[in-house]
């Protein structure tokens, strides 16, 4: 089993790609991105689409999709984290029912991108599964589904209940009682659409400078190790990264995610599982996992390990935990009991961006030169093609129906300092383990993991 901070999805492109020159002088331009991951290679995309005269930099402190970009599970989902209620805030609940029909419209401009732009990303709209294994994975999964409906404004084609007769003629999960689904997702291979994406912006004349750290963002400039970057804009799209920049410490929390992804399976085993449609596919566990068939016929499985480390650090060391692979691994087999005899072909970690209120924000000041995106709690492949697009508007100068939904302008609170923030969320991540086990036990929907959803701000 390889076990490195890349992660599978870099080694099926190949590694990790050449490396692009650093930035050694100061120099001028248009727009200064902060972040080469899909914020930032999108915002620049869409920029020089737009305006192909914009001089776009792009400043990343190691490679092209070393993030989160280039190690989530590769869900395109056409939903987004957040509550209904703080984004009504702003948009009113017309502006909720816009922002999900934007999303859900990205999945097919995503699609629509990578086959006009010839990117090999093994994109496959399949639409998304969550199923439920317990009595109270279905009493929330379908308490879920009805709130989507309500507070999104989500039509029964959307989102509805599939019974486990019409599960299983999709997918056969061990003890899967039913599931929801939805036809707005997507799979896609997030190494090679990150690194596509990287390529197809330098052929448009976007220069991506990788191995340099920028340590300050101030209006007007991006401030690095061995040059300043002057710009009309500077954007910061570092997402769980975010802490690293002085002064931003506390404004999005680094949450660590892990996965392991199996060999090959037999033949004869999806045969067992079923899966033909591809769909993504998650459960309804309060610690819960995501995972998606492969194209080259793997199950990659992902879930949460070490939850956070002390100030935000990144968890990229070479060895993701043997306790976090074994959980990942168990969980595989007591869902797919086909799979057992595959074995661990890789496993890797990475980090997404959490605002304390779990909601997205887009902004850009014309007063500072300042625009920032991110906050998309692990949900950021289809949500950060849609921030890129009201990005590009707000910079432009363009006054859309993009740059009035209620994402534009919202700024979440602080987080909490340390060590408050450290035992507070090692905390909530062992209430909610505690809460499935008090569910498969008792068969019923907890009380502790509504009020950890509560204390958390999730809701």
């Amino acid at each position: 089993m390889r076990v490195g901070e890349l992660g599978f999805w870099h080694r099926s492109t190949g590694g990790p790609p050449r490396p692009r020159p650093p930035l050694d002088e100061s120099i001028r331009a248009d727009v200064a991105i902060v972040g080469a991951g899909f914020t930032g290679l999108w915002t620049a995309y869409y920029l020089k689409r737009a305006d192909p005269s914009l001089n776009v930099v792009i400043l990343e402190s190691e490679f092209a999709g070393y993030g989160a970009s280039g190690r989530n599970g590769g869900w395109v989902m056409g939903f987004c984290e957040g509550s209904p209620k703080r984004y009504a805030k702003r948009g009113g609940r017309a502006g909720v029912f816009a922002l999900q029909q934007e999303l859900i419209g990205t999945v097919d401009e995503i699609g629509a991108v990578v086959e006009r732009e010839h990117i090999e990303a093994d994109f496959h709209k399949g639409g998304g599964l969550s199923v439920a294994v317990n009595p109270a994975q279905e009493g929330r999964l379908r308490s879920r589904v009805e709130r989507a409906r309500r507070e999104w404004g989500l039509g029964e084609a959307d989102l509805y209940l599939l019974d486990r007769r019409e599960l299983e003629t999709r997918i056969r999960v061990a003890g899967g009682r039913c599931a929801s689904y939805t036809p707005h997702m997507a799979r896609v291979n997030p190494g090679k659409l990150v690194n596509g994406l990287a390529d197809l912006v330098e052929s448009l004349g976007v220069s991506i400078h990788e191995s340099t750290r920028v340590g300050e963002i101030r209006p007007h400039e991006a401030i690095a190790e061995r040059g300043t970057v002057s710009a009309e804009w500077v954007v910061r799209a570092t997402e769980g990264y975010t802490a690293s920049l002085r002064g931003q410490g506390r404004e999005l929390v680094a949450l660590n995610s892990s996965m392991i992804v199996t060999e090959p399976l037999t033949e004869a085993a999806w045969e067992e599982i079923g899966w033909n449609g591809y769909e993504t596919v998650g459960d309804n566990a309060n610690v819960y996992i995501y995972s998606q068939r492969t194209a080259d016929g793997r199950i990659a499985i992902g879930g949460r390990g070490v939850p956070y480390r002390f100030g935000s650090q990144p968890d990229f060391g070479a060895k993701t935990a043997d306790v976090t692979v074994k959980s990942l691994k168990a969980k595989l087999d007591s869902l797919f009991p086909a799979a057992t005899r595959a074995g661990v072909d890789h496993a890797w970690s990475g980090v997404l961006g959490v605002p304390r209120d779990w909601c997205v924000s887009v902004d850009a000041d014309p007063a500072t030169g300042l625009a920032r995106a991110g906050g998309y709690t692990g949900q950021g492949v289809a949500a950060a093609n849609l921030a890129a697009r009201i990005l590009r508007d707000l910079l432009l100068g363009r006054k859309t129906e993009l740059t009035g939904l209620p994402w534009v302008g919202h700024r979440p609170p602080r987080w909490e300092v340390e060590p408050l923030r450290f035992a507070a969320i090692h905390s909530i991540h062992a209430l909610y383990g505690q809460a499935d086990r008090i569910e498969a036990h008792t068969g019923r929907p907890s009380l502790l993991a509504r009020t950890v959803d509560s204390v958390s701000g999730r809701h």
